[in-house]
């Protein structure tokens, strides 16, 4: 068997989405896992809806996740060498395509019929946009690897497809078939979205007598709240999941398992662990959801697994300097049982740098005997540490005959303004005498 060589190919039209990185993951871990290559190619011949940074985006994204690549190439670049217009003419000189000048159709637009048959299939033009001469018999088909089933089209279901525009750039019908062959593409991953368009491909690669790879369609991710997965639903763009605090990490282990299940029901990998499980495991067929629940918990987990030093950076960089590094390592300790994103580190910290407006209603009952006996105890202590604040505290209770909960809770509302929160006398000790003092006084 030859060398096994996957690609992926984005467009850079946007954010690279989570469905992205899902197909350049796996596409990437088919290839390793043989011992064959990953190539990236960005697909950028319509200049038009071509977002700027995008590509430098999506290489930072993927160095980011570990999903270095073999081979780089620029779709846009090779247009230059005319490649695609050999083909194309290729095509046409065997009459399997045609010549047409008609104008371009939004298919989009509100009205707009699809043809099946172009009027200018027959005409004998010579000059334009060159387009794919469907038949008007016949099926054509391929078994879906992924799928694992064959699938066939109705050639009369199958339109006249443009394949190179009259500006000479390729349509992504032509460009991908004869650079995947180009390229010695071996297999292709990729969503289940372009499954339609399948049968356009399979035509192309038959009429410049190509070698067909494998292909698979992976499945669609989908929103909890139902349909796919989408822009219009939520941050689903990884760096939009990255500002929103999740590790790099935690958020590759979690698109691992969204379409993919090891043996055992193993949940964490690194990068080279699902390399080396990937043929162990099954591609699956059925929609997975993209569970933010469960996402947030494994993030959790790889937060607890991380170093603070590391940790701390991460956040530092994360709120652009707002927090000095010394603060967030100080303050860390206290806040990283308890965190699910970096970004929860603002909320649950916010009180060691600013006073917190209280909500009375938060209180217990006996909220004022329990701040105004805090106070009278904290005050005359001497040595600010945890171990003295905790005999003072304990032993106000005792004296007083205080419900321990309730006791400490009123202190925790009075000081940081929430019922939930880092471990209270640990936080006095970092807030410092002072500060407890004066947001207990201005209480009573």
């Amino acid at each position: 068997m030859s060398e096994i060589k996957t690609r992926f190919a984005p467009s850079p039209t946007g954010d690279l989405h989570i469905g992205g990185l899902r197909t350049a993951l796996y596409s990437y871990a088919l290839a390793k896992s043989e011992g064959g290559k990953f190539v990236l190619r960005i697909e950028d011949t319509d200049k038009k809806r071509e977002k700027e940074g995008s590509k430098d985006q999506i290489k930072s994204l993927l160095k980011l996740f570990g999903l270095d690549w073999d081979e780089y190439h620029v779709q846009s670049e090779r247009v230059k060498t005319g490649i695609y217009r050999e083909a194309a003419r290729q095509l046409v000189k065997r009459g399997l395509a045609f010549y047409c000048q008609c104008p371009p159709k939004d298919p989009q637009k509100k009205g707009a019929v699809l043809e099946m048959r172009d009027p200018c299939r027959d005409k004998g033009l010579r000059s334009g946009a060159i387009k794919l001469k469907v038949p008007d018999s016949g099926n054509v088909s391929f078994f879906d690897f992924v799928l694992k089933k064959k699938i066939s089209w109705n050639l009369k279901s199958v339109a006249d497809t443009t394949l190179l525009k009259s500006d000479g750039f390729p349509t992504y019908h032509l460009a991908v078939v004869v650079d995947d062959h180009e390229m010695g593409i071996t297999h292709v991953l990729r969503g289940h979205d372009w499954l339609p368009s399948t049968p356009v491909h399979l035509l192309v690669y038959k009429g410049l007598s190509y070698n067909l790879p494998e292909i698979g369609h992976l499945t669609d991710i989908l929103d909890p709240n139902g349909g796919k997965l989408s822009k219009r639903k939520g941050s689903v763009s990884c760096q939009a999941l990255l500002d929103d605090g999740y590790l790099p990490e935690a958020l590759l282990n979690f698109v691992m398992l969204l379409g993919w299940a090891p043996k055992d029901n193993r949940e964490f990998f690194s990068l080279d662990e699902f390399v080396k499980n990937f043929k162990k495991g099954d591609l699956q067929v059925s929609n997975p959801i993209f569970n933010r629940e469960k996402l947030n918990w494994m993030n959790g987990e790889y937060i607890r697994r991380t170093d603070n030093l590391r940790l701390s950076r991460m956040i530092f960089d994360l709120f652009e300097g707002k927090y000095s590094l010394r603060e967030i390592e100080v303050i860390l300790p206290l806040v990283k049982e308890r965190i699910k994103t970096l970004r929860d580190f603002e909320s649950l910290s916010l009180f060691f740098f600013e006073r917190p407006e209280i909500d009375f209603s938060l209180f217990g009952k006996n909220w004022q005997d329990h701040i105004k006996s805090s106070f009278v105890a904290l005050k005359e202590l001497k040595n600010w540490d945890l171990e003295s604040i905790n005999k003072v505290l304990l032993k106000s209770i005792e004296e007083n005959h205080f419900k321990t909960g309730d006791f400490f809770m009123d202190l925790r509302i009075a000081i940081t303004g929430k019922r939930v929160t880092p471990p209270i006398n640990e936080s006095l000790v970092l807030l410092g005498k002072d500060e407890v003092i004066n947001r207990l006084d201005r209480l009573i």
